[in-house]
């Protein structure tokens, strides 16, 4: 047990109560904040003030002064704009309180500004989406966020990635998905639930029919939980989209891929993949490859950041020749060279006619190679995106790509380069677009304007947030 933190002029934080600690986990959950009880409170024999449906700013300040919680302006302006757009008689609206947002002040949103939080939508009908990426919400916010899932049944988006979530707000999570049948979508990216938390979630996935699309990106997830993930998708009819990127593996057998490679045999519902940061070799790869020969539903497959060379590049080529389902592919950060170029070339121009994009950013392709994928464009309609910055150009790649833009084979957006002139020779700029360009972050202000930094979801649409 810790010391509960002490405020200004010795007095204990809100969450205290006597001399016990603020939290023990989750089976002795966080109490409410307590304050010396005013009328109303004590009216209500303890039970909760009831809400009216609508004003969250005034339900929000109402409540923070009750329970002489600190106002958070940040909150109190986001209320302000979703009291706008409830008047104006919209719904559906996703409530944006997100800690990387350039209208954030010095404090960021914790557990206690949470709780407030949860009190007042629990019930509201107008909200369906809850976007409170990278504030310090911790094991305390996750019990209230778990108690939100409980509570309001409209919630179809919830995000709360990197906020200081360890294994027990995991499980608390997890328990509460359990019986909730609205949440579509759920990140949980950056939060540190490790193996533990890992198999809460793998297990709900044996129970939850509602859930669409999970992400556990950087979560230090251990083998024994991507094993689990593996073995409940083999049965799961519901999940579309899954992210397990960088797990805590061990070892050098590449035992995760066995078990990936034997549920996208068996699952027939998947659409989106992410293995980034795996340690997937070639032998992992062809058991990857291995099982695409079977599977017909997967869209999306991301293994990037691997240590893949040009011979797990020979097993996918052959695959793409007779799979006619995988729309977008994402090489990026791996060691395919010349050759793993070529096969994928070889085949674009002459077989698949299903893969819509392909990156291949940072994989020590040379000239011959990059060429070779600008050529496959000139005779396969369907392949539109090509991401190719961080290689090795030369003055025929930068020729090459240059001509596919100015006869309008392949579209600015649909790239990451951008030719430009100097003194009559061509040259290749970078431009800021990709596959997934905004999965840590978003503009400094509003939302992108198009579609083009995140080319892969926009293709294969899973959920409806990025």
């Amino acid at each position: 047990m810790t010391t509960p933190p002490q405020r200004p002029g010795g007095e204990r934080n809100m969450w205290s109560r006597g001399k016990e600690a603020p939290w023990a986990g989750p089976r002795s959950p966080p109490p409410a904040p307590t304050t010396a009880p005013n009328p109303s409170w004590a009216l209500a024999h303890g039970s909760e003030v009831p809400e009216a449906i609508g004003h969250l700013q005034e339900n929000y300040y109402n409540l923070c002064m009750e329970k002489s919680q600190k106002i958070n302006s940040f909150i109190l302006h986001i209320l302000q704009e979703v009291d706008e757009e409830i008047e104006k008689g919209s719904e559906g609206i996703t409530l944006n309180i997100a800690g990387n947002s350039c209208l954030l002040p010095e404090e960021r949103v914790t557990g206690e500004d949470f709780w407030i939080l949860f009190r007042i939508l629990k019930k509201n009908p107008h909200i369906n989406g809850l976007d409170v990426r990278y504030n310090l919400l911790s094991d305390i916010g996750a019990y209230y966020a778990a108690r939100l899932l409980q509570k309001q049944h409209k919630l179809t988006y919830l995000n709360l990635m990197f906020n200081d979530i360890g294994p027990e707000g995991g499980e608390l999570i997890a328990k509460a998905l359990h019986k909730n049948t609205t949440l579509k979508y759920l990140r949980m990216t950056g939060n540190k639930i490790e193996n533990k938390g890992g198999m809460f979630f793998a297990a709900m996935l044996q129970i939850n029919s509602s859930l669409e699309k999970l992400d556990l990106g950087d979560c230090d997830l251990g083998m024994q939980s991507v094993i689990a993930f593996a073995t409940v998708l083999t049965q799961n009819p519901t999940v579309k989209g899954i992210t397990l990127n960088r797990p805590v593996l061990y070892g050098e057998q590449e035992e995760s891929t066995v078990h990936l490679g034997h549920m996208l045999k068996e699952n027939h519902c998947l659409v989106e993949l992410h293995l980034c940061k795996h340690n997937i070799k070639n032998c992992g790869m062809k058991q990857l490859c291995d099982a695409l020969y079977l599977n017909r539903s997967l869209r999306y497959l991301d293994v990037s950041c691997n240590r893949i060379t040009h011979d797990g590049m020979m097993c996918l080529a052959d695959v793409l020749k007779s799979n006619t389902t995988l729309e977008v592919l994402d090489l990026s950060f791996n060691r395919i060279e010349n050759a793993g170029a070529k096969y994928l070339s070889e085949t674009l121009a002459s077989h698949n006619r299903s893969l819509r994009a392909l990156s291949v950013v940072s994989n020590n392709i040379e000239g011959e190679g990059l060429v070779a994928l600008s050529q496959s464009m000139k005779t396969n309609p369907t392949f539109s995106n090509v991401y190719i910055w961080g290689n090795k150009f030369d003055e025929a790649t930068c020729m090459a790509y240059s001509d596919l833009i100015q006869m309008g084979r392949l579209k600015p957006d649909n790239t990451d380069v951008e030719p430009f002139v100097v003194d009559g020779n061509v040259y290749l700029a970078e431009v800021y677009n990709g596959l997934k360009k905004h999965y840590y972050w978003r503009p400094t202000y509003g939302e992108a304007c198009t579609n083009s930094p995140n080319a892969g979801f926009t293709l294969v649409p899973v959920g409806g947030h990025l």
